[in-house]
């Protein structure tokens, strides 16, 4: 198939990757020094030497019938792209991204026949210097089958979720916190227990803001955990605080949590007092 992948980061390149190595022609959009970088090469270059040829372009041919444009920019940048979606002749939209947002304007932009959302749960990935480390576990969720059949072909599991809106709430609950809490766990090794009570008390709040929004959480395993009590989360949280995993996503930065938690405070900031106090 032709897909299109726009946003080039990390999770982009390595979604950029596995399409390529198996079998599909990939068109990589990107600006900038990422741009650049693949220009030269005319590759996604892994750390371990590996180069998976790829077409690189900086900007999305709107004219061709891409079977899957799949759009892996931050949420935060959605807006300055979103009207060559609309007017991609594209059979499909996928975005992939962290948000807290509402997704029906995005469906509404690029057609309900076209929209398809997905999350990559399990595609941890740093890319330095233009040179891409992935580790692809299982956790990847997508809305529609037949992609989720596609990236699990191509050795990115995923699975399938039709309540994207409820899932992507209830993952940036979950994750919110943790992401704010890695900030600190990476440059100190850990967190306190005190620490690890507020960052417990803001995720019990982001769960409680989505229920108030209508959603059931979800998946299970986040439902799960939204049943713990507060000082069950806090004493997992100061224990994750000293992973590797932890550590790595606290090597991503502060942009995504940041993002996240403003946009719970502007949809309910009398109930996200917590979540707001743990911004970093």
């Amino acid at each position: 198939m032709d897909i299109a992948v726009l946003g080039a980061g990390a999770i982009g390149s390595t979604f950029a990757h596995r399409l390529a190595r198996s079998g599909h022609d990939v068109t990589v959009i990107a600006r900038g020094t990422r741009l650049a970088q693949l220009e030269r090469d005319g590759a996604i270059v892994l750390a371990s030497g590996e180069r998976t040829p790829v077409a690189v372009h900086a900007r999305l041919d709107e004219a061709k019938a891409y079977d899957l444009v799949l759009v892996t920019v931050l949420a935060t940048q959605v807006d300055a792209v979103l009207d060559a979606l609309t007017r991609s002749a594209a059979r499909a939209v996928m975005f992939m991204f962290n948000t807290f947002d509402p997704i029906v304007p995005l469906e509404r932009a690029v057609g309900a026949s076209r929209f398809v959302f997905g999350f990559p749960g399990g595609v941890f990935a740093l890319l330095l210097d233009g040179v891409l480390d992935p580790q692809i576990r299982r956790g990847t969720t997508v809305s529609d089958p037949g992609w989720a059949r596609v990236f699990s072909d191509a050795g990115i599991p995923s699975v399938v979720e039709k309540d994207m809106h409820g899932w992507l709430r209830s993952h940036a609950a979950l994750v919110a916190p943790l992401m704010s809490m890695s900030t600190v766990a990476v440059q100190r090794g850990s967190i306190t227990f005190a620490e690890a009570r507020r960052y417990a008390r803001a995720m019990k709040e982001g769960f409680v803001l989505v229920r108030r929004l209508g959603h059931r959480l979800l998946p299970w395993s986040v439902a799960l955990v939204g049943a713990f009590p507060r000082e069950v989360i806090a004493s997992l949280l100061w224990l994750a605080s000293r992973t590797k995993v932890l550590h790595d996503l606290g090597r991503l930065g502060t942009t995504e949590p940041r993002m996240l938690i403003d946009t719970m405070s502007r949809l309910a900031p009398a109930e996200t007092r917590a979540l707001v106090a743990i911004r970093p």
